[in-house]
């Protein structure tokens, strides 16, 4: 198999651990792949933008059926003027934010590195090719909730409520 250096395209991802009492622990992702010559034009974002992660909150919210409090890093599209705005309007969202520079506090970068690793020392000759890996990979994680608890643990937060002194 020959492997050329010609860019094929970006595959954008963005993913939450969704935790609910009395319930397994789930992983909810969304893919973008932005084929090569199909780019939006100059200026304009390569990655995924404010509404995709919204689709992604929305869709969590759907999949657990509860109110979501959401504890996210400090990606400038999580803090623009934009996702305030569409945060906003979801009374069933709570948002919080990460201290900036943080990622060990961020359970999803563990899926991240986990995916990352899964995928090493693989040459992928085509977008597509590597966006069926990457789903691939996310699937099996979905199904392996102490994982993903191992992912939340790893960054040493808790879900317990605060004692009052």
């Amino acid at each position: 198999m020959s492997v050329s250096g010609r860019r094929s395209g970006r595959l954008s991802v963005a993913g939450l651990i969704a935790m609910r009492p009395g319930s397994r622990t789930r992983l909810c992702h969304r893919l973008i792949a932005q084929p090569a010559g199909k780019s939006k034009g100059k200026g304009k974002r390569r990655s995924m933008g404010e509404r995709d992660f919204i689709a992604l909150l929305d869709g969590a919210h759907q999949l657990i059926k509860a109110p979501v409090v959401l504890v996210r890093d400090r990606l400038n599209s999580h803090v623009s003027r934009t996702m305030r705005e569409l945060t906003d309007g979801r009374e069933w969202l709570t948002v919080f934010l990460l201290p900036a520079c943080s990622p060990g506090l961020n359970p999803v970068e563990g899926v991240w590195a986990h995916v990352r690793r899964s995928l090493a020392n693989l040459a992928v000759v085509a977008l597509d090719r590597l966006e069926v890996l990457v789903r691939n990979r996310l699937k099996r994680l979905q199904y392996r909730p102490e994982t993903l608890d191992g992912f939340m643990a790893g960054t040493g937060l808790t879900l317990d409520n605060p004692t009052s002194p």
